[in-house]
C-alpha cells in the first residue's frame, strides 16, 4: 500500500467512525439500505437490430438474503421489477449470504418464480453462491424458479427473427471462468452481452467480441464518503466499482451494479441499493 492509499484509508476510517454515529448511523443501517434506486440507461449500437428497439433488460444482483435482507424484502423487489415490465431479467450472482447456514425452503423459490419476462430469466454464479457449499442448492433453487444458468456458455435471444447473444461466465473467485469456451460458436456479428459477477474481469473481456458486460460484486463500496469515495471493495472489484465505464474507445461498455443487499457490515451510506434498467436502441 502506497502512502496516498494509506492516508485515504486512514482518513476514511476516521471519518466513518465519526459519521456512522447517532442519526447518521441509524440512517446508514436502517434507512438507506431500503431506498431502492432504479438506474436507467440506454444502450445504443449499430449492432443492435431494429427489432430490439426499446427492448428492456432488468439486472439485479447481490441480494445476500439472510444478512439483513429478508424474503419479505425480496418479495417487494420482485413486485417492483415486474412493475417495470422487462423483456428480459438477469441476475448477476450472490443470492444468499451464507448458503451453508441459510434455512432453505420453498419460500424463496415461490418468490423468485413470480418474476416474469417474456424473453426469459437468466443468472450466473457469484462467489457467495459457490462458497459455503452452495453450488448445487443455489442452482436447484434458481432452476426451480425458472431461471436459466449461464456458466461458461451463451444463448441467443430472438425477437421476430432478429437475435442478440447473451453470455455468462463462471465466478472468477471460486469458479472456473472460461470466456473462450463461453463464446465458442457464438456469432461475433451479433450484439453480445456478457454477465460476469466480478467487474474487473472486463480487462479480459475487452479482448473478445463482447459489446457490454454487466457485473455486480462490488456493492458500490457500500459506504462512500464525500471527497473520498468508497472505503473498501472486494477482490476483482477494485478497479471498476460503480456505474458505467467505457473500455478501449467504447469497444466494451461495463456497467457495475451496486447490488441489493449488504455483506460483512449491514450499512449503506451514499450508496443506495439499485437495480439497472437497460433500454436497447438501434442506431445506424
Amino acid at each position: 500500500m502506497n502512502r496516498r492509499s494509506f492516508l485515504k484509508k486512514a482518513l476514511g476510517s476516521f471519518l466513518a467512525l465519526l459519521g456512522l454515529s447517532g442519526g447518521t448511523y441509524y440512517y446508514a443501517k436502517e434507512i438507506e439500505p431500503i431506498l431502492l434506486h432504479i438506474n436507467k440507461n440506454r444502450i445504443s449500437s449499430k449492432k443492435i437490430n431494429p427489432a430490439f428497439q426499446d427492448f428492456k433488460i432488468i439486472q439485479f444482483s447481490d441480494t445476500h438474503i439472510g444478512f439483513h435482507y429478508t424474503l419479505e424484502q425480496l418479495h417487494e423487489l420482485v413486485l417492483k421489477i415486474n412493475g417495470l415490465e422487462p423483456d428480459l431479467i438477469v441476475f448477476t450472482g450472490d443470492l444468499v449470504d451464507e448458503p451453508n447456514t441459510f434455512q432453505w425452503d420453498d419460500k424463496i423459490v415461490n418468490i423468485l418464480s413470480k418474476l416474469t419476462a417474456p424473453k426469459g430469466k437468466y443468472w450466473i454464479y457469484g462467489n457467495h453462491d459457490h462458497g459455503g457449499y452452495g453450488t448445487e442448492i443455489v442452482m436447484k433453487v434458481m432452476e426451480n424458479a425458472g431461471f436459466h444458468l449461464l456458466q461458461n456458455n451463451h444463448t441467443t435471444i430472438d425477437v421476430n427473427g432478429a437475435q442478440l447473444t447473451l453470455a455468462g461466465i463462471d465466478d472468477v473467485m471460486l469458479g472456473k471462468p472460461d470466456l473462450q469456451s463461453t463464446l465458442t460458436e457464438a456469432n461475433p456479428e451479433l450484439f453480445t452481452i456478457l454477465l460476469a459477477h466480478e467487474p474487473d474481469f472486463a480487462d479480459q473481456a475487452v479482448n473478445y467480441p463482447v459489446d457490454v458486460q454487466l457485473s455486480g460484486h462490488s456493492h458500490g463500496g457500500q459506504v462512500r464518503l464525500p471527497f473520498i469515495g468508497h472505503l473498501y471493495t472486494p477482490a476483482y472489484a477494485e478497479k471498476y466499482v460503480q456505474g458505467k465505464y467505457s473500455l478501449n474507445d467504447d469497444k466494451l461498455l461495463l456497467f457495475v451494479n451496486s447490488g441489493i443487499g449488504t455483506t460483512r457490515l449491514p450499512y449503506r451510506f451514499l450508496c443506495k441499493p439499485e437495480i439497472h434498467l437497460y433500454t436497447l436502441e438501434h442506431h445506424s
